[in-house]
């Protein structure tokens, strides 16, 4: 029998990668003569991926961006970032016992990102959580990625999950949207990268710390969803 499932964006919800993020975009954005951004402009930027970054990043400052220099730019990204894993991310507070405690319930765990799988790989091992997820997914596992549903689901599938007994955790518009297209229920975290408060995005739950993430809450939202 397939295992009830909990899955898990990973920049912003399970782990403060932002210093490091921010750090590879200025980066790349200084190399392409603009300026650098602040944690503010981080926030708006931020949610699929590092060529989006860039791109929202140029549009921001009204400067054109042509396909090959975009394409060169998220190379000087994916190098900086690569080179410096896991840098000075971390993750949030209570993360590792809320995934001892959900594990010991009989959930099994994944993440869904729009970061590169390598790299989203690279950073699970570094920071010796790796063991814990039964399918780390990120936007080039797939032909498709958030808000796309199928992300979502196909990684479900990945880690021998049950899609019926399905619970995402995100901190975005795109992870909210992409749990709703699903049909899961969506608990966001509101400590995450995005510049409006997720209650706009009408999740099923906010939670500000994970010590509220518990099988009691967990459980609650799958019943609520049948």
């Amino acid at each position: 029998m397939k295992r009830p499932i909990i899955v898990f964006d990973l920049d912003g919800t399970l782990v403060d990668t932002a210093p490091d993020l921010l750090d590879s975009l200025n980066h790349s954005l200084v190399d392409g003569a603009l300026e650098s951004v602040d944690y503010i402009g981080f926030k708006r930027f931020v949610g699929q991926g590092g060529r989006v970054m860039i791109e929202r990043a140029y549009a921001a400052q009204r400067r054109a961006l042509a396909v090959e220099e975009l394409d060169r730019l998220l190379g000087l990204f994916m190098t900086h970032y690569t080179q410096n894993i896991p840098g000075k991310s971390l993750p949030y507070p209570g993360v590792v016992d809320a995934i001892g405690r959900l594990e010991e319930a009989g959930y099994v765990l994944a993440v869904c990102t729009n970061k590169y799988e390598a790299n989203s790989k690279a950073l699970i091992e570094a920071l010796g959580l790796n063991e814990h997820f039964a399918a780390i997914a990120g936007q080039d596992t797939f032909a498709f990625r958030k808000p796309d549903p199928r992300h979502l689901l196909e990684t479900i599938a990945l880690a021998g999950g049950d899609p019926e007994r399905a619970v995402m955790v995100g901190d975005s518009q795109t992870d909210i949207d992409t749990a709703k297209a699903a049909g899961i229920p969506v608990v966001a975290v509101d400590f995450g990268y995005t510049d409006r408060h997720v209650s706009e995005f009408e999740p099923s739950v906010v939670i500000s710390h994970f010590d509220e993430l518990t099988p009691a809450l967990v459980e609650k939202l799958i019943v609520a969803a049948r």
